[in-house]
């Protein structure tokens, strides 16, 4: 029987999510918007749904830090997890947050990824050839985790013979970022960020003997500076942007297309509408990062006493930011839980807003864009075979494993 909408609000506890949360958190996100929508937390931090207070929070860098030191102290220690977690781009304020980014979004100009396009296309299309030839398939191992790794391998110029650890790397660090994670868990990410970073003082040193074109090489822009400014990033600080590069990139995007496909095959109408009209493809993507958010979860910490939604809170407040709720959150979005391919306007808050707003976001766009309307023009019949596995995570939602027929 399902729980009635204002106890699942009262009863919701961020570190003690049930199974039928994981499979489906929205009629919890719904409850909390409803009854609760700036809801503290047993560990006297908030969790935040509407639109408007991500929106907020994301906008004003001053009152709403994106440092984690404090936050992560106590759950990683003094740990290689530690130092990644707190030196990567995405979990510091400016200005270390701006001089990193800027170095990125050099490498990722409008005239940049533009370029990628033909090669992009020709690796989907080697994709597609190899699964044509097989009775069943994966459609994350074979199709959406494989086009990202490719991409960012070949933005940071990693061989393609060395790309083979970078996906389990990229999980096992990732998934240690869960609200509530056990000694295994610690231990696997700890030993990715170790062996990811013994490889890239590697891939560094023959990349600063021999560079490449930091218009389009990203590692050595990034290990060149800004000839503008003079700025350069410390050893530390070159080593950890690369490891989040590659699982901001990776795992964002092999959402999305996975994504994308389940919630096609779960809504045929919307499937034929989006065949039949590939012109939608570019709504279609926006309407799959609004429906299936890639990214479920952020954080921030109150530098001074704020008031969110008529709750006054502290400084040092923690405060979960709930992009899955937001997304789907009525105010903004007229019927919320449909899945529409043409929606318009679609203003989600997949990629964030605000100075962290994603700098890889234009070319998560075009790999989605290429990814699904190749899939659909070479696969228009495929239909899932059997369950599609998740994998239990709730900061990043998207699957593990999704059998597949091609059909005809």
């Amino acid at each position: 029987m399902e729980m009635p909408s204002r106890e699942l609000a009262a009863e919701f506890e961020l570190e003690r999510l049930t199974p039928e949360f994981y499979d489906n958190p929205y009629p919890t996100y719904r409850a909390l918007q409803t009854h609760q929508p700036v809801k503290r937390l047993r560990n006297g931090g908030y969790i935040l749904t509407r639109y408007d207070d991500l929106v907020t929070v994301y906008k004003n860098t001053t009152l709403f830090s994106s440092d984690k030191k404090r936050e992560f102290a106590p759950k990683y220690g003094d740990s290689l997890l530690f130092e990644h977690h707190t030196t990567s781009l995405v979990f510091n304020d400016p200005p270390a947050h701006t001089r990193v980014r800027r170095l990125i979004t050099g490498a990722l100009s409008p005239r940049a990824i533009a370029g990628m396009q033909p090669d992009l296309i020709a690796l989907v299309d080697r994709l597609l050839d190899a699964m044509a030839v097989k009775d069943g398939v994966d459609l994350i191992e074979d199709f959406a985790a494989a086009i990202p790794i490719e991409v960012i391998g070949n933005l940071l110029g990693v061989p393609h013979d060395e790309r083979g650890p970078l996906r389990d790397w990229s999980l096992a660090i990732l998934g240690a970022l869960e609200p509530v994670i056990g000694p295994e868990t610690f231990a696997r990410g700890n030993d990715a960020v170790r062996d990811f970073l013994a490889y890239l003082e590697t891939l560094i040193a023959r990349r600063r003997a021999e560079p490449g074109d930091p218009e389009h090489d990203v590692l050595t822009r990034l290990i060149q500076g800004d000839d503008g400014t003079g700025e350069k990033l410390s050893a530390k600080e070159l080593l950890h942007n690369c490891i989040f590069l590659l699982n901001a990139g990776h795992e964002t995007t092999t959402n999305l297309i996975g994504n994308g496909l389940v919630a096609l095959a779960d809504n045929p109408a919307e499937k034929q509408r989006l065949i039949g009209q590939p012109g939608l493809a570019r709504t279609a993507v926006e309407e799959i990062l609004r429906y299936e958010s890639s990214n479920q979860l952020g954080n921030r910490i109150t530098t001074a006493d704020v008031e969110i939604g008529g709750v006054a809170m502290p400084a040092n407040t923690s405060l979960t930011l709930c992009i899955g709720a937001a997304n789907r959150d009525p105010a903004q979005f007229p019927d919320p839980d449909r899945f529409d391919v043409g929606r318009t306007p679609n203003r989600h808050l997949a990629f964030a807003t605000g100075p962290h707003q994603c700098a890889g976001m234009a070319l998560a766009r075009l790999e989605g864009v290429i990814a699904l309307t190749r899939f659909l023009a070479r696969f228009p019949n495929y239909a899932l075979d059997g369950i599609p596995s998740r994998g239990g995570r709730v900061r990043f939602r998207g699957y593990l494993r999704v059998p597949c027929r091609l059909g005809g």
